[in-house]
């Protein structure tokens, strides 16, 4: 499965990155480019002020060794660790579903990257302030094309195609260096009274299923959210071995339920509160280190723990984190 798995979202990911390249204008100062709402975007060649409402294109740039001017959150007053807290140094423009539009205006931007599912009802008040590119960002088949795209946008489409053939070789090594004999069930999922827990489609669950995990929340339907909702009664009944939870803050309803202390995972304290590249997934950064993390947990006798930001600091160019 995992094989399989994995060479499907290879064939798929390379396939969508040449299937929508930019293409420069005739003038040569802008770029027409066709993101995930359908629309055409031109945007300015090599822009200097990019805003970010989600993580990935902070992600990529920083990869790039560009320093985005703002940046929305997941967390508020949280700096993610595989962004060097380099976050700290953007100008806030408040949390990614809600991005307060005053604030960045006021950033100046020249270009805006975003996560389409939570701005393109504001796409024209967002228009008005600079050209708007949006990316679904939500499963592992769009990353390499999303990658591609945006660093011919920043300028730097060979590194782009650097960092994805990168990754699907370090994908491809992790996976043959797994143990074949275990397929340890997982979940993924934001803590609540009635979890969320991600499709084996979305990124960091097709990581964790390339390298032999098994998904308790399966595929997705055709046409269906990356996404399902699911009751403890029915994790209990699936019975995870291993629990990947986004730690957004104090607050786990879901532990206060009597169901929880039966989750083999549990029990085992094989329970793991993961940071914002575990929900964020499609730079270049984040799944990298969601592989290493992902492999340590699923295989702790087989691979090392991971120190995220020294791994981040491997990605990031030096002279992009002074």
């Amino acid at each position: 499965m995992a094989t399989n798995v994995r060479k499907f979202a290879t064939l798929i990911g390379l396939l969508s990155a040449m299937a929508s390249a930019p293409v420069f204008a005739e003038d040569g100062k802008t770029i027409s480019v066709i993101d995930d709402r359908g629309v055409t975007v031109e945007v300015p060649v090599q822009p200097k002020r990019i805003a970010a409402i989600s993580y990935f294109a902070d992600d990529v740039a920083l990869a790039l060794g560009i320093k985005p001017v703002a940046s929305t959150y997941m967390t508020k007053g949280r700096e993610p660790d595989f962004l060097l807290g380099m976050t700290a140094g953007m100008k806030q423009i408040g949390q990614r579903a809600k991005p307060n539009l005053e604030l960045l205006s006021e950033a100046k931007p020249d270009l805006i990257v975003a996560i389409r599912r939570y701005t393109v009802g504001n796409a024209p008040q967002l228009e008005k302030i600079a050209p708007y590119v949006a990316y679904n960002m939500e499963l592992l088949d769009g990353s390499d094309r999303e990658i591609a795209e945006l660093s011919k946008i920043l300028g730097n489409p060979e590194r782009g195609v650097q960092l994805n053939k990168q990754f699907r070789e370090h994908l491809a090594d992790y996976a043959a260096k797994a143990p074949k004999d275990v397929h340890p069930r997982f979940a993924i999922m934001w803590g609540g009274e009635t979890p969320f827990a991600f499709h084996t489609e979305n990124t960091s669950a097709s990581i964790l299923a390339a390298i032999g995990g098994d998904n308790i929340a399966g595929n997705m339907t055709p046409g269906g959210e990356f996404g399902i909702d699911l009751s403890l009664e029915t994790m209990l009944e699936k019975d995870p071995e291993v629990l990947f939870i986004y730690d957004s803050g104090p607050d786990r309803p879901h532990e206060n339920n009597p169901i929880w202390q039966e989750l083999t995972a549990v029990k085992n304290k094989r329970v793991f509160y993961v940071g914002d590249q575990w929900v964020e997934t499609n730079g270049p950064i984040a799944r990298e280190i969601v592989l290493r993390e992902a492999a340590h947990y699923l295989y702790p006798e087989t691979f090392p723990a991971v120190d995220v930001r020294a791994e981040a600091a491997k990605i990031i160019p030096a002279e992009a984190q002074r």
